[in-house]
């Protein structure tokens, strides 16, 4: 699996821009659960369209990201959690041991 980084409210602006659907997994590193709901993520990645974009955004380090994206979908904010967003939608969330890659596979495809 190879997960892309989220590092600034500004790459995620540009993926906003682009219209094209794309995964973000907020993960707390400090949190049994949120590692436990990665490796799950990592285990069921194979089931995605090749190349599909899934971005990691590590929450103790870049909150405000965690925040932009909050007040920007209108998500509550959670950790784990997982969103698959496009453009100014966001199309399904998951948090916490809701969190399951086949529930997504239909807002993606």
């Amino acid at each position: 699996m190879n997960w892309q980084h989220l590092v600034s409210i500004s790459q995620l602006e540009e993926l906003i821009y682009k219209e094209e659907i794309f995964i973000i997994f907020k993960h707390s590193t400090r949190c049994p659960v949120s590692s436990m709901a990665k490796r799950n993520v990592e285990y069921d990645f194979s089931i995605l369209p090749k190349e599909f974009p899934i971005y990691i955004l590590d929450l103790i380090a870049l909150r405000d990201i965690s925040d932009f994206i909050a007040s920007h979908w209108g998500v509550k904010h959670e950790s784990p959690q997982l969103l698959v967003v496009k453009g100014k939608s966001c199309l399904y969330h998951a948090s916490h041991q809701n969190i399951e890659i086949k529930e997504i596979l239909s807002f993606i495809s």
